[in-house]
This record gives C-alpha cells, sequence and structure tokens, in this order.
C-alpha cells in the first residue's frame, strides 16, 4: 500500500488490522469470495452474490452535508436532504472504528475517461464481491502513479447505526455525501449501486459547477462515421440494451459527461439489470457474464449452476456488473465526439406514447425535464394499472444541483449545435396500456434508432400526434406502419384518446415546477 493511501486512511481515523487486502487481482478475489462463502460460481464463470435485505438503494436515507459550499448550490429537497457537519463526523468516527477493527479491501480507481476531468478514488469496503465491483465499474491505473486522492468511500455494509432515531435518521443504514472534504460513508446496506451512484452524485456536482461540463444518466455509443448517439432513460428503459449494438462501439452504458468538444464515459464497467435476459435478446450483454463479472441477487436453476435470469423470487432488480472489454464493440478510449442523435427511453406502460417521434428544441426540453417512464405497481397482488414516474433529467436522484442547470446547459449545446436531432422513444406498451396491450418487440425499438440514425425516418413525411404534438414518422424501413402511430394499435380509439388526454395533464402539472424554476438559473 502506497504512502499516499496510508496516509489518508490514518487522517480519517482508519487503522487496517492485518491481513490488508490491497489491489488484489480479480481471480483472487474470487478465492476469497468462495473460501469465505459469500458467493458461487456460475456455469459461465461468473460470481454470483446475494447483497442481504437491501436488493436497490435506500434513497429515503440518503444525505448530504449542509455547510458553506453546498447551502447555496444544492437543490435541497426530498431528493438531496441535508445533515449536519456534526452529525457527519460523529458517523464518520464510529465508520471508522468500525473499519479498523475488520480486515479491509482497498482499492484506487478513477472515475472520468479523459485526462483533464479524471477523477481518483479510494474505496475502502468490507468484502470481496464489493472490491470486484469496484475493479469492474471504474477505470483501473496505476497506483504506483496515483499522486492525489479526489474522493474516498468507505462502505461499512454490516453495520448499523442502532440510535438512529435519537441522531435524526430515518433508518439504521444510510448513504452519507460530504461534497466538500469529498467523502462518502455507505452504512448497513451492501447494494454495490450505492458506491457507483454515491460518486455519479458527486461528479454532478463536482464537473458542471468547475468544468462547465454537462453530466448525463445516459448511455452512448458510436458508429464508424464518428456518429454518436447518446441514451437517457430511467431504469428498465433499455439504455444498456439498446446502446450495445453490434453495428456501433461502447462509449459506456450509463454515465457521461459531455464537454466543449467531446462526450466521455465516466466508468470502465457496465451495470446491466438481468431480468429476462437471453442470448437470443441481448447476446452482448448475455456472453459479457463470464469469469470476472459479478451477478447480483439471482438463483440458480434447480440442479444446475446456470443463471435463472426468469426467477425474480429474490428481487426483479438483479443486477451484472462486468469490464466493458469484456463486450466485443467497445470503443476502447471510452470518449469520442459530440452526439448526432440524442434518443430519451421511456416505457410507456399506458401505451399511448408513439414507438419513436422526432422533438423540436423546445419539445426537447420539455421531455428532458420531465424524464418520464411508467411502472405497473403492485402486478403480485394483480393490480393493472400503470404508475407515471416523472424524474427530472432522466436521473433526478443523482442531481445534487437544480434539474434546471442541467436542462439550462444542455439547451445551449443544442442551441450550439443546430444539427442534433432529439427523438423520443417508447419501450414500453403498444396496442394498449399494461395487461391489454404488449411491450414492444425489442427488434422492432432497434430498428426504429438504427433507421433514425441512418437519416431513413421521415421519406415518406410526419404526422402530428393530436395530443402530445409530437412529430411521427409515417414509414419506417422493415416496421409495419401500423406500429408507428400508437392510436392505430388501439381496438377503442376513443379509450386512446382519453387516457392519452389523462397522461398529457400528467405531463403538463409535472412540468408546471420547471416553468416557476426558470429564473434559478441564467
Amino acid at each position: 500500500m502506497t504512502k499516499l493511501i496510508s496516509n489518508q486512511l490514518a487522517n480519517l481515523g482508519i487503522q487496517p488490522l492485518d491481513p490488508l487486502y490491497f489491489q488484489l487481482s480479480v481471480p483472487e478475489l474470487v478465492e476469497h469470495a468462495i473460501r469465505n462463502q459469500e458467493a458461487s460460481l456460475s456455469d459461465s464463470g461468473a460470481l454470483c452474490f446475494q447483497t442481504g435485505q437491501f436488493t436497490g438503494r435506500c434513497p429515503e436515507s440518503r444525505f448530504l452535508v449542509h455547510d458553506e459550499l453546498t447551502a447555496q448550490t444544492v437543490n435541497w429537497g426530498k431528493v438531496n436532504k441535508p445533515i449536519t457537519g456534526q452529525l457527519f463526523e460523529l458517523l464518520l468516527h464510529r465508520v471508522s472504528l468500525y473499519l479498523s477493527d475488520i480486515p479491509l479491501y482497498i482499492r484506487t480507481v478513477q472515475a472520468c475517461n479523459h485526462p483533464k476531468f479524471a477523477q481518483e478514488i479510494l474505496t475502502v469496503t468490507e468484502g470481496p464481491c464489493q472490491d470486484i465491483f469496484v475493479h469492474n465499474m471504474f477505470i483501473n491505473t496505476d497506483v504506483q502513479e496515483q499522486k492525489h486522492i479526489d474522493w474516498t468511500v468507505l462502505v461499512a455494509s454490516k453495520m448499523e447505526v442502532s440510535d438512529y432515531a435519537d441522531l435524526g435518521l430515518p433508518t439504521a443504514h444510510c448513504v452519507l455525501l460530504d461534497l466538500s472534504k469529498q467523502l462518502v460513508l455507505i452504512i448497513g446496506t451492501a447494494y454495490t449501486g450505492e458506491i457507483k451512484k454515491s460518486i455519479f452524485s458527486a461528479l454532478n456536482y463536482y464537473l458542471p459547477l468547475k468544468h462547465k461540463v454537462l453530466t448525463m444518466h445516459c448511455a452512448a455509443n458510436v458508429g464508424k462515421e464518428k456518429d454518436t448517439a447518446l441514451f437517457f432513460g430511467l431504469s428498465g428503459t433499455g439504455k444498456t440494451t439498446l446502446s450495445s449494438d453490434e453495428g456501433r462501439y461502447l462509449i459506456g452504458d450509463d454515465e457521461h459527461g459531455w464537454s466543449e468538444e467531446e462526450v466521455f464515459n465516466f466508468e470502465g464497467g457496465c451495470y446491466a439489470k438481468t431480468i429476462g435476459l437471453s442470448a437470443q435478446q441481448e447476446p452482448q450483454i448475455y456472453n459479457a457474464i463470464k469469469f470476472g463479472s459479478l451477478v447480483e441477487n439471482v438463483l440458480f436453476k434447480p440442479g444446475t449452476r446456470e443463471v435463472d435470469f426468469d426467477n425474480a423470487n429474490i428481487t426483479e432488480n438483479m443486477r451484472a456488473s462486468y469490464p466493458i472489454d469484456h463486450l466485443t464493440n467497445i470503443n476502447p478510449k471510452g470518449q469520442d465526439a459530440e452526439p448526432k442523435h440524442i434518443f430519451y427511453l421511456s416505457a410507456d406502460a399506458f401505451g399511448i406514447l408513439p414507438a419513436i417521434s422526432k422533438l423540436n428544441a423546445e419539445q426537447a426540453m420539455y421531455y428532458f425535464l420531465n424524464g418520464y417512464t411508467a411502472k405497473v405497481a403492485g402486478t403480485e397482488l394483480g393490480v393493472k394499472t400503470p404508475t407515471a414516474t416523472f424524474s427530472a433529467c432522466f436521473g433526478a436522484a443523482f442531481l445534487p444541483l437544480h434539474p434546471m442547470h442541467y436542462a439550462q446547459m444542455l439547451k445551449e449545446k443544442l442551441e450550439a449545435n443546430p444539427n442534433i436531432q432529439v427523438w423520443l422513444v417508447n419501450t414500453g406498451w403498444v396496442a394498449g396500456p399494461y395487461g391489454v396491450g404488449r411491450r414492444i418487440s425489442l427488434t422492432y425499438t432497434r430498428q426504429l434508432i438504427r433507421s433514425a440514425m441512418n437519416s431513413h425516418l421521415g421519406d415518406a413525411g410526419f404526422e402530428e400526434h393530436p395530443i402530445f404534438g409530437l412529430n411521427i414518422p409515417k414509414e419506417c424501413p422493415g416496421i409495419p406502419s401500423r406500429l408507428l402511430n400508437p392510436k392505430k394499435m388501439w381496438d377503442n380509439e376513443e379509450a386512446y384518446d382519453e387516457l392519452a388526454l389523462k397522461l398529457k395533464s400528467m405531463f403538463d402539472s409535472n412540468y408546471k415546477q420547471f416553468v416557476a424554476a426558470e429564473t434559478l438559473v441564467k
């Protein structure tokens, strides 16, 4: 372990026990996980483990330190809840004592695949599986060349804050970010996604304010003609799937920055949602899950070591993390030219939105700020009614600044690059809402996106959606023309209009908050 890292641990009050596991290789970590009975190997060679009580993020227990730096810059509210510096210091002391009493896995990695914006990260975890996740998801560099540490993440996943109620916390687990000290505490949860999203939240604060970089919750790929495409979308809308296209080169599947000249990946790996994963539908992702990959919260098919991606008995949020070079078609630089196409992905469970539609500049802002998708609530109880979900900029849970700040940055980039085309893509239901209609074919969605990027949409003209005002292409090669107009897919067109008006009202109601806040960002 280098002197730089030793000094950082000492400054945080951590006195590591022997043995200390520093920068272990993945094979070594796999051995540790199996020997400790924390995980098991699948027939593909991927390591499978369960994250315990928490199989997803805990947004109700995420806090940011309120201090002189953040008081006037952070968008305080339900997403960014304040915690005092004193309470953070108290919990840091407890975490330091806890981590000083157990074997530790320590690693240094980098975020941001760009020399100008690269951030050095030190992670301290208590398990080999968490360390594999860090290795897979961030950029691995030569530790001997590391001159400084920008961010430190301390993961005390088995620790609990027993007196949480007395401290004013809602639960015995929590995720705390001190943006001034550039320090993250993750307490009481082993869900690895908290590590990656905490750093993403930090970058969403640091890069826009310090470097004027637009940070984005999106995937990105590029073709042979340097035609970069961005794919915005919430979980389950298809970012990872649609950006992993055999005909294009993947820049990254989830987190990117857009500087003055290029788009660059924040990460060195992918974190794919794997429910229903198959070799036929998603061969790139399926084949990436091999030795070195980490698969979370899955079960094996009875009597085998074959992962059953259709079995959601633990959670629907089963995940796989793997280094980006597990894929065959990648951009090895992790960056490329500014985008020519931007796709907003919305899994519309109401069956209202067109399969694809072309947005003008005003609509691009409207749909970016609304960040819409729809989920089916309570299906285990037989409830069939879709629920609209709005998440500003397609990632409100990770945005320390006001959404208008990111929207204004995007607006300026679109104004400076008028040839960028923005599209709204429905990866959800057609021919009726959930329970009546069906999920649109992934094959069709891929073809629509490819046609948009190849300028084959709109040759026969567009028609305007009467309620949403969206421009719908009349034809697309390889796509039934009837599929393009959602109303024509419904048996009852009056029912379509009624539900479409209701959904549009939801959009407009949600958007009012941004109209009122427009003067906040200049």
